[in-house]
């Protein structure tokens, strides 16, 4: 029995007790217990969350020297962390505390049970998140599978971003970007969409834009995106394997336009990766695909860490540590709790954004339709087809 179970049952019994003797108390909760000497908190992020979210987690550390005398942070690729972790857990040797991750990694834990259950678990100390997330990142905490929590949010894309002075006829429509790709070979880029959120919304934003029998079923309803990416690879010399490289080229003219999405289009601009000039564009029906992060606890961690983790998260769902990750327009707008408006984020955040985005993105938000990513099961399968039928042979 772990010391998480047995903390749990012993909590539970003496609940029954007391309840039987005509008591109340809060002993029901199942949230272990606050340890009473500080711990080391290890984070792994593979979604770029610590852009939004390390100054937060850095002030809670300075705000609580009795709980956390050490936080340390490292970034992995999303696609090499799931069997990192199941590695660790079959030594029982897990030495990853706190993993801040997109869909991709979440869906991937999810279906081979890595995380640690936080709700309804720990749902003692997690702020009731029906009373205070936006309605898109409600949608998201769905997908879940109550084994991680959304920390932050967005209405991603896909938007295609390009530069004026060497497009000079933007796509309007799916037909008309592979025309543009077969007109211009290797001047469109993605990257590989399990390690790339423009990546994985283009994907998932074509059934779509192409009117696919069903949107949500990557097996049995894709049969024109499937066609059309194939079909598209042809005039694409290759898929890095991450975000970053594709908004390299495009910044330093050896690509000329690429999927992106709200975060991907103001952050790089704002860091000067991509010219200020380039622009966005989005193709006609286009459905918004939302985009969340979370934290999870693998399985494995013990049960003093987990009390720290879930006081921590609670920290980050407040509206001062949320107003943090507007950050520079990397996850833009950031926030997954409501009213936390830009004005109650960091001057300099204000500054970049108010600079950097685009008046249009709020209409479009407005206008179009937004959209839930595939299911976890379903989201696996997609990832494991376009690596075998599409990347296979050019990703780098």
């Amino acid at each position: 029995m772990s010391e998480f179970q047995f903390t749990r049952r012993g909590l539970l019994g003496s609940a029954v007790g007391l309840a039987a003797a005509g008591l109340a108390p809060d002993l029901l909760a199942a949230t272990p217990a606050l340890p009473k000497s500080p711990v080391v908190l290890n984070v792994v992020d593979v979604a770029g969350n610590l852009a939004l979210t390390q100054k937060a987690i850095e002030t809670y550390r300075n705000n609580n020297p009795k709980l956390v005398s050490r936080v340390t942070f490292t970034k992995a690729p999303s696609p090499e962390l799931p069997g990192k972790i199941k590695a660790q857990q079959a030594a029982n040797r897990v030495d990853i505390d706190i993993v801040l991750t997109g869909i991709d990694a979440l869906s991937a834990g999810v279906e081979q049970k890595l995380w640690q259950p936080m709700l309804p678990d720990f749902s003692d100390k997690i702020p009731k998140l029906d009373d205070i997330y936006l309605s898109g990142a409600k949608q998201m905490q769905a997908l879940a599978s109550n084994q991680g929590v959304c920390v932050v949010f967005c209405q991603a894309g896909p938007l295609l971003e390009y530069m004026p002075d060497r497009v000079k006829t933007v796509p309007k429509t799916a037909a008309e970007l592979l025309a543009y790709a077969k007109a211009n070979p290797n001047r469109f880029m993605y990257a590989r969409p399990a390690n790339s959120g423009p990546g994985r919304v283009f994907m998932m934003g074509l059934p779509y834009l192409l009117g696919d029998k069903d949107p949500k079923d990557p097996k049995n309803g894709w049969d024109k995106t499937w066609a059309y990416l194939k079909e598209l690879g042809q005039y694409i010399e290759y898929y890095p394997s991450g975000t970053g490289p594709v908004f390299k080229a495009l910044g330093d003219g050896s690509r000329d336009m690429v999927p992106t999405q709200m975060g991907w289009d103001i952050n790089p601009r704002a860091l000067g990766v991509v010219p200020k000039e380039a622009k966005v564009a989005a193709l006609d029906g286009f459905h918004w695909i939302l985009d969340a992060h979370y934290l999870c606890i693998p399985k494995g961690v013990s049960a003093e860490k987990q009390a720290v983790i879930v006081d921590l998260l609670a920290y980050l769902l407040s509206k001062p540590a949320q107003a943090t990750t507007y950050d520079e327009g990397y996850f833009y707008p950031g926030p997954a709790v409501k009213d936390v408006p830009l004005s109650m984020a960091p001057p300099e955040s204000q500054k970049v954004i108010e600079e950097y985005g685009r008046p249009e993105y709020a209409k479009l938000i407005a206008e179009r339709p937004q959209e839930i990513p595939l299911l976890p099961d379903q989201l696996v399968y997609a990832f494991a087809r376009w690596d075998q039928e599409v990347g296979a042979a050019k990703t780098k």
